[in-house]
């Protein structure tokens, strides 16, 4: 049997990738990537000859099968996206799973993903959190931010520039235009920023203010009845010169 490295890429700073992450695709047998092209930078960058293909959405139910044989018959196969860490939002589960159902080895590297460093910049709560990844365009969308607008714990969303407004409006109505949240961009990049305040705020600082690049929005959980009366206890209960 061979094995599977799924081996995360920089999602900005080509300074984040990882000595062991050049190692891996540099031993490997064969590089399967989302799009060749965006990759072939990267692997020139670090000086990486290894064969590459393509793997990605549009063909992934095609090419699982090729795959798992050239991992059967003993081959070492890296699996790499255009950023970050495969399967997050990117090609990576149906090829994990069918390997955990033939038995063969999946080892995954720690490296970028773009919610970590968005999601710690926020400033919001993060012992619990759930990642939402891209919503649903139409069918599901509502069903999905009304559950956002429930959730108990932090939400994490990926978005593109071109619908951050229409994503913030439609928080805006059924979180409230109140709650805490952020907006993290350019995440590694030269122009990375996070925004912070809330829903209602970024709307109206992004309506003047035109994103580019990737986009990630933070959501705070809905605060529960006991946690509200905590916190305004320990209001009424401070020092009136307390500053904090």
């Amino acid at each position: 049997m061979g094995k599977l490295y799924i081996v995360p890429t920089p999602v900005g700073n080509m300074g984040d990738m990882t000595p062991r992450a050049v190692e891996v695709l540099k031993a490997c047998n064969r590089i399967y990537a989302e799009d060749t092209r965006t990759s072939s930078v990267l692997l020139r960058h670090f000086g990486i000859t290894t064969p590459c293909s393509s793997h990605h959405k549009f063909n992934e139910h095609a090419t699982v099968r090729p795959i798992m044989e050239q991992l059967s018959g003993g081959e070492i196969i890296a699996l790499i996206s255009d950023a970050g860490t495969p399967g997050i939002s990117d090609p990576g589960f149906l090829l994990a799973r069918e390997c955990r159902r033939a038995g063969i080895e999946v080892e995954t590297l720690p490296g970028a993903t773009a919610f970590v460093p968005a999601l710690v910049n926020s400033g919001l709560p993060m012992d619990r959190f759930v990642f939402e990844g891209f919503l649903p365009q139409k069918k599901g969308r509502q069903t999905r931010l009304g559950k956002i607008a429930a959730n108990d714990c932090t939400s994490i969303i990926y978005e593109s520039p071109l619908r951050l407004l229409k994503t913030l409006e439609q928080l805006s109505e059924v979180c409230g235009a109140d709650r805490e949240a952020s907006v993290s961009r350019e995440i590694s990049k030269i122009h990375n920023s996070t925004v912070n305040g809330t829903l209602g705020e970024l709307l109206s600082y992004f309506s003047e203010n035109i994103p580019k690049g990737e986009i990630v929005i933070i959501i705070a959980p809905q605060e529960d009845v006991t946690h509200k009366e905590h916190k305004n206890k320990y209001k009424d209960q401070r020092h009136p010169d307390a500053s904090v």
